[in-house]
């Protein structure tokens, strides 16, 4: 709680909390809760366990060149990681499923890390794509819905940086002699030697890790399981939207889904408090959705999304008796 990271990420995400319910009028808002139809809540998580096991699959599509590990075997970790993501800072979640991946089937924490760095690529890819589906809505967002900034602009500068990720990695996996001999050639020119040794190993783990995108079929393979997975998870924003008194169409939820989840990248307190709520409050809005309304949904939808994933896989958690320790950071840097 020293570090600096933490409290930015709590100014942050006070400071979306603020954007997002400024003006906010607490009567109308409760009563849009209270009316709510909380059953459609059933169906949305059931439609995002299946994305979640869609994810799980995706990984071990990914570490299939590494070592075949079942999907069966990869969902609890994959809950955990998520788990992880929603009560610990800096998206540490992911890390921990690397370690717990490593201790139950071997596989090192580089290369782990390497395929689970190219699922967050492919999903930014997704969602930039959800966004430039849906254009012409986008100027909607910058009149009077509340939302911060040019997004439009956000969007294309999102777009070439996950692009580029994009390109960079399928170049390291497509040319690992090469890749390996310029990251050689950094290694020994900007590191200390005694350091060389190490560093080099981990850079060729992580470089296996990458040897799934060597083949076209499997890069397709990621990006089209990478589209079902926001798709369904799309589909649970549609199903606690009938919820509430209010309608929009799916794609404008396409939308939705693709902004908060850009938006969540952006440092904030554990669980993404405030980047997740203020961007889709503004999204809503931007459709003419009224504020209390949009307010109770955003926060609805949030929480719904929060607490199931983090709740299993705190359950997974302690079926395999780890805890987020010390020892478990040292694992991580030696891996």
């Amino acid at each position: 709680m020293k570090k600096w990271h933490f409290w930015l990420g709590m100014f942050i995400s006070a400071l979306f909390i603020w954007l997002a319910l400024r003006g906010l009028q607490l009567t109308d808002f409760w009563n849009a809760v209270q009316k709510a139809n909380y059953w459609w809540l059933a169906p949305g998580v059931g439609v995002y366990f299946v994305g979640v096991w869609a994810r799980a699959w995706r990984w071990h599509y990914l570490l299939k060149p590494i070592k075949a590990i079942s999907t069966k075997t990869m969902f609890p970790i994959t809950t955990i990681g998520y788990m992880g993501n929603n009560i610990y800072p800096a998206r540490a979640g992911e890390v921990l499923r690397a370690v717990i991946l490593k201790r139950k089937e071997g596989v090192s924490v580089s290369a782990s890390l390497a395929t689970i760095i190219v699922e967050r690529i492919f999903d930014g890819v997704v969602m930039l794509g959800f966004v430039f589906v849906n254009l012409p809505e986008l100027a909607k967002l910058t009149s009077a819905s509340g939302f911060v900034g040019n997004i439009q602009q956000a969007a294309v500068i999102g777009t070439g940086v996950f692009i580029g990720a994009l390109i960079v990695f399928l170049a390291a996996a497509m040319f690992p002699q090469t890749t390996a001999k310029i990251g050689l050639w950094f290694i020994v020119r900007f590191t200390p030697k005694r350091l060389h040794e190490r560093i080099v190993s981990l850079m060729n783990k992580f470089l296996d890790g990458l040897a799934s995108l060597r083949s076209p079929w499997n890069v397709l393979m990621v990006f089209l399981t990478s589209v079902i997975i926001w798709l369904l998870e799309t589909g649970k924003y549609w199903f606690v939207m009938h919820a509430f008194n209010f309608t929009v169409s799916f794609f404008a939820l396409m939308l939705m889904n693709g902004i908060v989840n850009l938006a969540t990248t952006i440092p904030s307190a554990p669980g993404y408090i405030g980047t997740f709520d203020a961007p889709g409050i503004a999204v809503l809005a931007a459709y003419g959705v009224d504020q209390a309304t949009a307010a109770g949904y955003t926060l609805t939808l949030h929480v719904a999304l929060w607490l199931p994933i983090t709740l299993l896989g705190a359950y997974f958690l302690a079926r395999e008796g780890i805890h987020w320790t010390d020892s478990l950071r040292t694992e991580t840097e030696t891996s």
